[in-house]
């Protein structure tokens, strides 16, 4: 049998292990579905638990967020659903989709449907079906056209769903071309179940992919942007970044990322920036803390960052004399290329501030390793990465790669120091809220002056004498603050 064709559906016979496993889960919010099941039963309607719920079930996994596919159509379900549950909502109603909560159950029920996209669209069109299979037909893949009809409790498995989930492979319902016609997002939430899932591609599904990818280019910056952020969140965002890049969904989505494979010199004397760049994130993701930590994974700043700190190397590469090769500024660079790129997929505003910020400042480090920073630049550094400070621990440990054992051991060892250093200054002096010794009433006061720009002039300058010195006291601070306006104003 090829790759692509079909496997027989297993309706009725079941692998035993995974139904038991099933089944064991399913009962943990049977009560809430069984219940929900007879109240569209009894209104002439049918219902079915269908997707991720039921994929997750078959994994060992249970959650409170429940999918149904329902024959009633959206003011029906709504009205249903308002005498089950204890609160209802219609945010999805163009969709089809009606959600309601009972306890921590939450139920979002959506006519069958079927998705297509006009070719110059951004948005599906939606028209209802009329029946279960229909409906697991337009699914975007075997695992997630699984259902459970309610109330009586009966498996469905149209496409052979369950026998690709026990071989942990993507395939589409229908042919992949007409399901990626129909949904180009689906080629993303491949990638994304890739990393989620660990699961692999079929032959066809991948060629489709490949074939396909610039359909991409017709769904909106916001859910493209969702399905990037659930992939990034995913316990292994390698694996789904490779497949973007090798099938092309990358060059769509995130251009930078395969742009890096490019940064190899003709004699190879340069390690592969792309390579090298999984790598950082593989690591970063490894410095992230539990729940009580400074950094708890899954963290997305700190894994965009990783990801996108050193796209600035292929603007910035130069060939130097006797054959090497330099990125001179490629932190600026790419701090500037990372805002832009996030923001064209419509990432929040506090995302890529702080996503800059730390692409900007990764290789500030490096100069602690070469001489010894004095309190001063210790202090800049905790004070220029602000609020990041410990994400930018993390990325800076985790941009070390080199399978040179001695340089890396030298590498952390400095970064240990500098760790050290900063806790001492910052039980010293309080670091993180560092202020000069007066405050601007207290300068206006000093000076005889009005709110200004000189007073905003005469804070930068004690700023950087606290900066410089570390804590001067009042006097002190007084004494350098008339100096300087004496100064100013000869």
């Amino acid at each position: 049998m090829a790759p692509y064709e079909a496997v027989p559906a297993v309706l009725g016979n079941p692998d035993p292990a995974l139904l038991r496993r099933a089944l064991g889960v399913l009962s943990q919010y049977a009560p809430e579905a069984i219940a929900l099941g007879q109240r569209f039963a009894d209104a002439g309607h049918e219902l079915a638990l269908v997707g991720g719920p039921v994929r997750d079930a078959f994994l060992g996994k249970a959650g409170v967020d429940l999918d149904f596919a329902t024959s009633a159509r959206p003011e029906e379900t709504e009205r249903i659903l308002a005498a089950w549950g204890q609160a209802t909502w219609d945010m999805g109603r163009e969709f089809g989709t009606i959600g309601a909560r009972k306890g921590d159950v939450v139920a979002e029920v959506t006519t069958y449907r079927s998705d297509t996209y006009d070719p110059t669209s951004r948005k599906p069109e939606v028209a209802y079906g009329d029946s279960l299979d229909g409906d697991l037909s337009r699914r975007d893949f075997t695992v997630n056209a699984m259902a459970v009809r309610l109330p009586d409790l009966t498996f469905v498995d149209p496409f052979g769903g369950l026998a690709d989930l026990a071989a942990k492979v993507l395939r589409t319902p229908v042919d992949p071309e007409q399901s990626f016609a129909d949904d180009p997002l689906r080629m993303m939430r491949a990638a994304r179940f890739t990393a989620q899932l660990g699961f692999e591609v079929e032959e066809r599904t991948l060629a489709a992919m490949s074939a396909m990818a610039q359909r991409l280019e017709i769904v909106s910056a916001e859910r493209v942007q969702g399905e990037l952020v659930r992939l990034l969140l995913a316990p292994r965002p390698r694996a789904g970044l490779e497949l973007m890049t090798w099938t092309g969904l990358a060059d769509v989505v995130l251009p930078e990322l395969p742009g890096l494979q490019l940064t190899i010199d003709e004699h190879h004397r340069h390690k592969d920036v792309y390579e090298h760049t999984l790598t950082v994130l593989d690591q970063a993701i490894a410095l992230e803390t539990g729940p009580d930590g400074p950094v708890p994974g899954p963290d997305l700043v700190l894994r965009l960052a990783a990801l996108l700190h050193d796209i600035g190397k292929p603007a910035t590469r130069r060939l130097e004399p006797g054959g090497g090769v330099s990125f001179h500024h490629h932190e600026v660079v790419g701090a500037k290329m990372a805002r832009k790129r996030l923001r064209e997929l419509r990432f929040d505003k506090a995302t890529i501030e702080a996503v800059s910020k730390l692409v900007f400042l990764h290789l500030r480090f490096h100069g602690y390793g070469e001489a010894a920073w004095t309190d001063s630049a210790v202090r800049r550094y905790v004070t220029d990465a602000g609020d990041q400070l410990e994400r930018l621990h993390r990325l800076t440990r985790a941009d070390c790669t080199t399978r040179n054992q001695r340089k890396a051991a030298r590498l952390s060892h400095a970064y240990d120091d500098l760790e050290r250093r900063i806790a001492e200054l910052a039980e010293q002096e309080e670091l993180k809220a560092i202020r000069p010794d007066l405050d601007g009433t207290q300068i206006m006061e000093i000076l005889g002056i009005p709110p200004g720009r000189d007073v905003g002039a005469a804070y930068k300058h004690l700023l950087a004498l606290r900066m410089e010195h570390g804590p001067l006291g009042e006097d002190r601070a007084r004494e350098e603050l008339l100096a300087w306006w004496a100064a100013r104003s000869s």
